[in-house]
């Protein structure tokens, strides 16, 4: 049987990393990060590389050429590479979002901002940057994304950085902890996948107006806080959050800090299907930050997902959401 573009794709990844991990004595994740700079490159970058090893490789290499594959293609054959590395040794948050949330993220982010054409976006918790890819990749083609990506894990922010270049998607990279002063001026959209739990710097936990008083702060709070200083006023906030985010201790502060900054513009709760667990379950929220002359919507966007196999659901639900965006973003 004919193989697809994806699986040609992830057999080239996954083949040739395999080959360098074994090589190089490194993780699987290390490898695919040195294999996809050398499908970059063009070239094998690795000098400790034996010339038989060399050899197995050019020969792997050659079989493919990546111009002649679409970059979601490209994104999606390389997050299965990445899947499959992070499957037995990845912390709860560095779980990747999944493809299905992407596009419908793209889809909010596209009628939020339409009628933009420049538009600059931020995910302060990028990780491998395959839910930034997935919404750079299906832009309309007449807008122009700048795109910033931050993450402290220095090996997911590497594999995030190949993953654009074969993606030929241009995104800045910072490796650094999202929640320390960054270097990004404002932003229009923040897309982010909340890091959830406990954030155990609580010198520059002061510097928020959501800490916790005693013991340590909510990382997702902090998170919140930051992505709203980073946007630009009028500018759009795209959350997917734990469905009980509102209902913990620290939730009034939240509510309150959010009711002086942003307008909530939508909270669509996910197919719980798509979870592990009812506990893991989560929703997107839709924010737009204040400023003089934009005003709230007439009432917020509300709905529950149906599960994206079904069809007529789906479409009742985009009909609804249709009719919100008439009534709400006229002009």
């Amino acid at each position: 049987m004919k193989k697809l573009p994806v699986e040609k794709l992830f057999s080239l990844f996954n083949d040739t990393a395999e080959i360098l991990q074994e090589e190089l004595q490194c993780t699987y994740l290390e490898a695919l990060a040195e294999t996809g700079e050398n499908i970059f490159q063009q070239q094998i970058v690795q000098p400790e590389v034996s010339e038989i090893t060399k050899k197995r490789l050019e020969k792997k290499y050659s079989e493919i050429q990546l111009p002649a594959y679409k970059s979601d293609d490209i994104r999606r054959a390389y997050q299965f590479a990445i899947l499959k590395g992070m499957k037995d040794n990845v912390q709860a948050n560095h779980q990747m979002t999944p493809d299905t949330l992407g596009y419908f993220i793209s889809y909010l982010i596209g009628k939020f901002t339409d009628g933009q054409k420049d538009i600059s976006i931020l995910d302060p918790a990028v990780g491998t940057g395959n839910l930034l890819f997935a919404i750079l990749n299906r832009k309309e083609q007449d807008v122009r994304m700048e795109a910033y990506g931050v993450d402290v894990d220095d090996l997911l922010l590497k594999l995030g950085y190949i993953g654009a270049n074969l993606q030929m998607q241009s995104v800045e990279f910072f490796n650094q902890d999202a929640l320390k002063p960054l270097f990004i001026d404002p932003v229009d959209v923040v897309v982010c996948d909340l890091p959830v739990g406990y954030y155990p710097d609580d010198a520059n936990a002061a510097n928020f107006s959501l800490r916790r008083e005693e013991g340590h702060s909510y990382a997702h709070h902090l998170f919140i806080e930051q992505s709203i200083k980073h946007a630009k006023p009028g500018g759009y906030l795209f959350f997917l959050i734990p469905n009980g985010l509102f209902e913990s201790e620290e939730a009034p502060k939240l509510h309150e800090y959010l009711k002086e900054t942003v307008y909530i513009q939508a909270v669509l709760q996910l197919p719980l299907s798509m979870f592990a667990s009812g506990r893991a379950a989560k929703s997107i929220l839709v924010l737009q930050k204040k400023k003089p002359g934009v005003k709230p919507p007439g009432e917020v966007l509300l709905a529950s997902i149906p599960k994206l196999s079904n069809k007529e659901a789906m479409d009742r639900i985009l009909i609804k959401m249709e009719n919100w965006f008439d009534e709400n973003k006229k002009g």
